[in-house]
């Protein structure tokens, strides 16, 4: 899980934060990737002088520059509480990822003022008029400076630390308890998933044409693969092996002429046959591919009886589309809504 927690002075993002630290979470503030710029510009750590610089930073960097530093520290299984977040596009950043959600912890200004009188550090404001004009600085229309108050308009949580600290450990308790299986990523479907294993199989490709790649699945479990290169033992193809693919890119054959024989196997046809080899039976295989078969490679796959393909781009060859319908082999285009990391 990653909570983005915003709000203004004195709110209680700090102690929000010590919190999810005791429940485990690790705590990044945005205004420590200025801190550590200001120590190697030689800059005083101030207030103003952090708020300069953060500008200085997103303007020269992009808006978002501070939140994608924060993600340079962010591990696969692990909770983060990521503070400090005063610009819309580094909210953008942190809510792009699907286990992420942004809390804005609010508190009246009264009350805000009365503890930064309390806690009595250099450089906070002191009075009502000193804490305004401050947070009016925080409240820029500068699409690269701070815009904290559009920051807490995205928020989906909001916290009202309006209490004593028992009850805001309490309020912290729960929006855990709430959010700790909804801020998940999600699993990718079936489909997604073989389809990205046969797009990384095809980077395997030793062919100077396009790199595709294929496997065989029955019962969800991968059964063969294969992708388009020259035969085993042979020299590969992006090694010269293959006479008419070399002349097809010099410019002396045309795409789609074969007046020479290509000695390309592809992805399919390795698949089929890598089965074959190692006496797997491929009857009432489903077929993923990055391309849709050739006409050579459907009838290959109407005998090793396989029932269906599911492929990412349509290749244009319709005798091969023709011959599979009528072999009554179920053709799907792949369509994904997941995001791979």
């Amino acid at each position: 899980m990653i909570f983005g927690v915003t709000g203004l002075y004195a709110a209680g993002k700090d102690t929000v934060a010590e919190f999810l630290k005791e429940k485990g979470f690790f705590h990044i503030s945005l205004s420590d990737m200025i801190r550590e710029e200001a120590k190697k510009r030689k800059i005083p750590i101030t207030r103003e002088n952090l708020f300069t610089l953060g500008n200085e930073l997103r303007a020269e960097f992009g808006s978002s520059v501070l939140a994608e530093k924060a993600f340079e520290k962010v591990q696969d299984g692990e909770n983060y509480a990521i503070t400090s977040i005063r610009n819309i596009d580094e909210a953008k950043t942190i809510l792009a990822r699907e286990n992420a959600i942004l809390i804005n912890i609010a508190a009246p200004q009264t009350e805000r003022l009365r503890r930064l009188v309390e806690r009595n550090r250099e450089q906070d404001p002191t009075t009502l008029k000193a804490l305004k004009d401050a947070e009016e600085k925080e409240m820029s229309d500068d699409p690269a400076a701070m815009q904290i108050h559009k920051v807490a308009k995205m928020a989906k949580v909001i916290i009202n630390n309006d209490g004593t600290l028992e009850e805001l450990r309490k309020k912290v308790d729960r929006l855990v308890e709430d959010y700790l299986y909804k801020l998940q990523q999600s699993r990718p479907s079936w489909d997604e998933y073989f389809m990205q294993i046969a797009e990384t199989i095809k980077l395997r490709s030793t062919c100077l044409s396009a790199g595709k790649g294929t496997i065989l699945v029955r019962d969800k479990r991968i059964i063969s693969t294969g992708y388009n290169g020259s035969p085993k033992g042979v020299k590969h193809c992006n090694e010269g092996g293959c006479k008419r693919c070399k002349n097809r890119h010099l410019g002396k054959i045309k795409s789609g002429v074969y007046s020479e024989p290509c000695i390309c196997c592809h992805s399919e046809e390795n698949a089929i046959v890598q089965a074959a080899v190692h006496g797997i039976s491929t009857d009432g295989a489903i077929l993923y591919t990055t391309f849709t078969p050739c006409v050579t490679c459907a009838k290959m796959i109407i005998n090793a009886q396989i029932k269906e393909i599911v492929a990412k781009v349509l290749y244009p060859d319709d005798d091969a589309i023709a011959l599979l319908k009528e072999a009554k082999i179920k053709i799907r285009l792949f369509k994904s809504n997941h995001k791979f990391s």
